[in-house]
């Protein structure tokens, strides 16, 4: 039962939706990097609901750093992020005990816990749990923007509504620092939200696709074959409940291409060695060569939905319909982009420790 990612900067999860917190520790975290409540704060907000357009639980998500942090720097140790579920209405999960809700982990997680796992909200797999990702990922995000590295990610595709794509990706990943829903155009932001009211409307859900791009990431950062940088970050993306698909520059468009079309040149401007192109996201051979990374995610349509659907009770062994009540996002999307940053953040942070010491991470490096 292993809920710990990492192998030089780690974190572990912990808590269940309804349960009494939820929280997360990062480990291997340099001593001297300074730690800003208020933005951690911020990235707990990105990831909150807001309007009509989300689900109707709102928790204050205010949070309690326990260990790790001393006057406003980490001090080396763990550091234990906690914080408390407020907002919780359990009573809605009670006829569900032993019913699989189509598209959740229900049965896998009865199948894996043998009944014993907490069901309410979806438990330990439920979406709550990210927002101790985020506000350890906050922590992170900080760190590596001292060191010049930048992470930004939009909303590709919500339904059928397309956004533009990236074009200054400093001066969109700044606009995105502080958007609410990460759209870079705002004809494409006001649809995108129209289709989201739509299909609550018809007591129904939407997914999309979400593109993130890092700048400054330095050349050399990931292995051959098993931890390259793709493998690391794909495992990472796939942590995220509801991503069901990643891809890295071209991605799968690569197949219609002829590899005179998918090959990026290399050129040297200004004496730094870049490509033509970024076809490739990034990287190379497992391992980044200096380009802007750049990969997007495939995010489901949420699973709960108040339409009436077929499943099972799995112990009783017997077909049954069933209708979800309960509070419940039309629409992850939007709120899913905050996770994907910090998440991209600790394994971006995982990788550079690893190739250049744990101290790297910290103001005080090559002092």
């Amino acid at each position: 039962m292993k809920n710990t990612f990492g192998q030089h900067l780690t974190i572990t999860l912990y808590g269940e939706s309804h349960g009494r917190a939820i929280g997360a520790i990062l480990d291997g975290v340099a001593p001297g990097i300074p730690v800003d409540e208020e933005l951690i704060s911020h990235w707990l907000n990105l990831r909150k609901p807001h309007g009509a357009i989300s689900t109707a639980r709102k928790e204050a998500d205010e949070f309690s750093i326990d260990s790790g942090v001393f006057n406003g720097y980490t001090t080396g140790t763990p550091i234990a992020i906690r914080i408390e579920n407020r907002s919780q209405i359990s009573k809605d999960y009670s006829e569900l005990a032993t019913s699989a809700r189509p598209g959740h982990a229900d049965y896998a997680a009865y199948c894996k816990y043998h009944g014993y796992a907490d069901y309410r909200g979806g438990g330990h797999f439920s979406g709550r749990v990210t927002a101790a990702l985020c506000a350890a990922g906050a922590i992170i995000i900080s760190a590596l923007k001292a060191k010049e590295i930048r992470i930004g990610t939009h909303i590709k595709q919500l339904g059928c509504v397309c956004d533009r794509g990236f074009e200054n990706y400093a001066e969109d990943i700044s606009v995105l620092e502080n958007k609410l829903f990460p759209a870079l155009n705002t004809q494409a932001e006001e649809a995108m939200q129209a289709e989201i009211l739509a299909a609550k409307e018809k007591l129904d859900s939407v997914g999309g696709i979400l593109e993130t791009v890092v700048l400054g990431m330095p050349g050399g950062i990931g292995e051959p074959y098993f931890d390259s940088l793709e493998s690391s970050l794909a495992h990472a993306m796939f942590s995220i409940g509801g991503i069901k698909g990643v891809e890295f520059g071209e991605g799968f468009g690569m197949a219609g291409l002829l590899g005179s079309q998918a090959n990026d040149a290399f050129r040297v401007e200004n004496g730094a060695i870049v490509t033509a192109t970024n076809h490739n996201g990034g990287i190379n051979g497992g391992i980044s060569n200096g380009m802007p990374i750049l990969f997007r995610c495939a995010v489901k349509p949420t699973p709960s939905i108040a339409q009436k659907q077929q499943t099972v009770d799995f112990v009783a062994k017997e077909n049954k319909d069933l209708e979800i009540h309960g509070r419940h996002d039309p629409c992850i999307v939007h709120r899913a982009r905050a996770v994907v940053d910090c998440l991209t953040a600790i394994t971006l942070a995982d990788a550079l420790v690893g190739r250049f010491g744990t101290d790297w991470l910290s103001p005080e490096a090559g002092k």
